[in-house]
């Protein structure tokens, strides 16, 4: 089994670093292996709104015509046999890298060449809030609204915050663990 996380952290030593890892090595416990794509390590542009209509080839072939790192790793999420999306909370959402990335894959999935090995495709979802960690719930709602847009099947939402870290990282490796004995 292949597990594609999805990182929108900024910092690879930080808190939802730290919960990624405890999923991975949940999913490396049932002999399943994992990669790993940092958001703000690549090159993701923001939509371009193509035409006038605020739409472009995302919704007449299922595709993107802006040339960055976003095609690149959408086969890569073709590829894998399940995807997690790992965000921090800024703001009581997603990252502005998780959102730039979700924000375009929902548009080729609204077509359904965009859909092609995405739809039925187990996905969890990570949401790891700073601060007060009161954002955790509103960004776990926006992601899982474009994840099941995009006709994954949503299989899991952890949320965690600063706070409560701790005591989620064990719940983070069985959820792992669980997910590559699902999968398997």
């Amino acid at each position: 089994m292949k597990v594609l996380m999805i990182l929108g952290s900024r910092n690879p030593n930080g808190q939802t670093a730290r919960a990624a890892e405890a999923f991975l090595e949940g999913i490396a416990s049932e002999g399943g292996q994992a990669e790993k794509a940092f958001l703000p390590q690549m090159n993701i542009e923001r939509c371009h709104q193509c035409e006038d209509n605020g739409w472009g080839t995302c919704r007449t072939d299922g595709k993107c015509k802006v040339e960055d790192d976003f095609s690149h790793l959408v086969d890569r999420i073709r590829q894998a046999d399940a995807v997690v999306f790992a965000t921090p909370v800024y703001f009581g959402d997603l990252s502005e890298s998780m959102r730039a990335f979700l924000d375009r894959l929902r548009r080729i999935c609204s077509h359904e060449t965009g859909k092609d090995r995405i739809a039925n495709k187990p996905a969890i979802g990570i949401c790891v809030a700073g601060g007060r960690g009161g954002g955790a719930p509103s960004c776990s709602a926006s992601m899982e609204k474009i994840v099941r847009t995009c006709d994954f099947d949503l299989v899991d939402m952890v949320l965690a915050r600063r706070q409560n870290l701790e005591m989620k990282l064990p719940i983070l490796k069985a959820t792992g663990k669980w997910l590559a004995s699902m999968i398997n």
